[in-house]
């Protein structure tokens, strides 16, 4: 069966896509869940402009993350932390800290959940990944030294 997606559908396609689907993956999930309509004429002209507009958002999504990818890259973050014996942090480094850490110095926001990194739980130098945007990332230093 043949629908027009309403909206993006991961791994099918985007707003203004003719997909062919399976007769009950349309009836049972697409149709019911707004995702999808049937193409008929003035449903693929309606969403024509639809296409149009997302396709200039994501173009603007990469561009804005390209701009911050740019700005984090070469950054260093540093933070300080009690330690105790053999330089051991009593409290680690975790990805929500440095994502507050850049929100504070770069006035933008980054979901910890694509910052790529362990916990750090001594003092040193790290090179952390934070990902920004589908293949978009930048490499970050986090210093973390002795608090006095």
């Amino acid at each position: 069966m043949k629908v027009l997606l309403v909206k993006e559908v991961p791994g099918l396609g985007i707003p203004g896509d003719v997909v062919e689907v399976k007769d009950g993956y349309a009836r049972n999930y697409l149709l019911p869940k707004g995702l999808a309509t049937l193409p008929r004429p003035h449903e693929m002209a309606r969403y024509e402009g639809l296409r149009a507009q997302y396709e200039a958002e994501l173009a603007d999504r990469r561009t804005r993350a390209q701009r911050l990818a740019e700005k984090l890259s070469g950054a260093q973050l540093t933070f300080s932390r009690r330690v105790h014996d053999e330089d051991r942090l009593y409290a680690s480094v975790r990805p929500q800290e440095v994502a507050k850490a850049i929100e504070e110095s770069f006035g933008e926001k980054v979901d910890p959940r694509r910052i790529r990194m362990e916990p750090i739980e001594a003092l040193g130098e790290y090179e952390v990944e934070v990902g920004i945007y589908e293949d978009i990332a930048a490499k970050i230093t986090v210093r973390v030294r002795a608090a006095d």
